[in-house]
This record gives structure tokens, C-alpha cells and sequence, in this order.
């Protein structure tokens, strides 16, 4: 080894690396633990989160790829009714990429893009109001892993269940007798009270209509006031396109709906609390969809006429 066996040994003992590492175990009977950043005919580089080290090949005993086992279906899942939420392991960026971006979608409507995510298997979908706010056609596209590529799927009869245009959100279903068999793969629910400053976040979504496309950063701060609403403040890129997609954690937990950015400014974009979706979703029958009147959930009266009078000058 080109590092001396007591740094492995401290490795072994304090377990070094992420919750996605793999971990080797050496001739010697030591264990690594870490992100394997190169691989070579006859070495593996592991990050180990301090240092990185060249392992060689020849050393190695026995190879375990922890990622594969945390890509295992969640533990602990609970149904909210529409939404879930499940105890789910610290999987980094890559890895909870893999899992859940199948559960990020392409809305359309009428000369314009946005984002969704799916909340429940039979096609129930979250985005912003103002995606589809004031349109009646509305088509969503999913994106299905298969033998390594991804396949598309259009749907183009989304039924608009409800919206709120005063916190910006909108939930969408897929109709059954569309879905059929199609196997949609649903996405977890975070608590807000866990969100934390600093922690690392990314963006999946379609940024100028550029499907898949995945940006990271941190949360910048939490609870940003802007027009009597609080957001959360994050530096990952989002541009329009992304507007309704998720804000996931490293877990996979979808913690925001990105919304908007400050315009002319880099690193200023900002998500709707998952705590603001949740509390819409229990309560979509108040906000449910009028057809006649796409702008809001609302139906208003019409105003009374102006009564006549019997002199015209008046």
C-alpha cells in the first residue's frame, strides 16, 4: 500500500467516507470505506474524505458497493393520502439522481415548459400554478430508465385538480385510463423542521426546455420573506424551465418546489417550503380546479348591473 497501514486502521475504525462508499476489505484484514473517484487496471483511488488513496488491486480481498444497497426501497414509509414520506438513507447527489429522477417531469401546456414531480403512483403530479395557470391543455412527459437510456412517454389529456395562485402551486393527475400500465416512480415528501442552512441541495428539471438537466448547491437560507410568503433561499442554478420541479436533499426527499429567481443576479433562486405543498395537498378540495375560470380555484359572482335612472344626465 502506498499509505501506512495506521491511517487504514484509523479509517476502519471511524468507518471514513459517506453513506454511499463502497468499502474494500485488504489481505491484511483492514477495511476502506469511501467514494471511488478513479479505477484503473491496477489500483482504485478512494476519497476517504480527507485524503484519498491508491489502492491496489491485488490487495483487495473483497469489494462491497454500499450505494447499491441504500438504492434498496425506503424504509419506514408512511402515506399521507396523496403524498409519502419514508425514513431514507444519505445517498449524495449521483446516487439520489439515480433513484428518483425518473420521478421528475416535463409539463407543457401551449407555448411554454415547466416542471413537475410525482407525489403518488396512479399519476398524481405537484407544480407551480403559474405553469399552467389560464391554460386548458396541459401534457406532461415522463422519462423511464430501460437497459440504460431513457425513454420517453408523452401524456397529453392532464387533468388540472387543483390550484392556488396565491402560493403558487398546482396539482395535476394523470387520467387512469391513460396511465394503464405504466409504472410511475413516486417521490418522498422531506420535513421542513430538517432543512438546514448550508446543507447541500440540488435542482432536477428542464431549464429552457433542456429535459434531465440536474444543478446543486446549498441552502443559502431557509425562510426568506418575500411578499408576505417565506422561501427557501438555495445557490443552485434555476432558470425558467425549472419552475415546479423538486428541490431535493441528498436523501431524495423533495424539501421545495423551485419557483423563481432574482432577476440580472447569479446564485439567488428560490424554492417553496415542502411544509407550504403539504398543507395544499390536505386541503386541495378548497382550491379545487374551476375550467370556467382557469386563473384560480376560485369561482367569483359577477357584479350586479348599474341600475338605470330615469334621467340620462344623471
Amino acid at each position: 500500500m502506498s499509505r501506512t497501514p495506521a491511517l487504514l486502521f484509523a479509517c476502519a475504525a471511524l468507518s471514513c467516507g459517506s453513506a454511499a462508499a463502497d468499502e474494500f476489505t485488504l489481505a491484511d484484514g483492514k477495511v476502506v470505506r469511501g467514494d471511488v473517484l478513479k479505477e484503473t487496471a491496477d489500483k482504485v483511488f478512494v476519497d476517504i474524505g480527507f485524503t484519498v488513496l491508491d489502492v491496489p488491486k491485488a490487495d483487495v480481498v473483497s469489494r462491497v458497493a454500499e450505494a447499491e444497497e441504500s438504492l434498496a426501497e425506503p424504509a419506514e414509509e408512511e402515506s399521507r393520502g396523496l403524498y409519502s414520506e419514508a425514513e431514507l438513507a444519505d445517498l449524495g447527489v449521483k446516487a439520489a439522481v439515480e433513484k428518483y429522477g425518473e420521478g421528475v417531469v416535463l409539463v407543457k401546456v401551449p407555448g411554454a415548459l415547466g416542471s413537475g414531480f410525482i407525489i403518488r403512483e396512479d399519476g398524481y403530479i405537484i407544480t407551480n400554478s403559474h405553469v399552467v395557470q389560464g391554460e386548458i391543455e396541459v401534457s406532461v412527459v415522463i422519462y423511464h430508465l430501460a437497459d440504460g437510456q431513457f425513454e420517453k412517454k408523452n401524456f397529453d389529456k392532464v387533468k388540472v385538480v387543483a390550484v392556488n395562485p396565491f402560493v403558487d402551486l398546482a396539482l395535476l393527475k394523470i387520467e387512469e385510463e391513460d396511465l394503464k400500465d405504466t409504472k410511475l416512480q413516486k417521490v418522498y415528501l422531506g420535513d421542513i423542521e430538517k432543512v438546514e442552512v448550508g446543507q447541500q441541495v440540488f435542482v432536477v428539471g428542464a431549464p429552457q426546455g433542456m429535459e434531465r438537466s440536474v444543478t446543486e448547491g446549498i441552502v443559502s437560507i431557509k425562510n426568506r420573506e418575500n411578499d408576505g410568503k417565506v422561501y427557501i433561499q438555495i445557490d443552485a442554478a434555476v432558470n425558467p424551465g425549472n419552475s415546479g420541479g423538486p428541490l431535493f436533499n441528498t436523501r431524495g426527499e423533495v424539501i421545495g418546489v423551485n419557483t423563481w429567481k432574482r432577476l440580472f443576479s447569479e446564485g439567488l433562486n428560490f424554492a417553496i417550503p415542502v411544509d407550504y405543498v403539504k398543507h395544499f395537498i390536505r386541503n386541495r378540495d378548497a382550491f379545487a380546479y374551476d375550467r370556467d375560470n382557469p386563473n384560480s380555484g376560485y369561482r367569483y359572482l359577477p357584479p350586479p348591473s348599474r341600475p338605470k335612472t330615469e334621467n340620462p344626465e344623471e
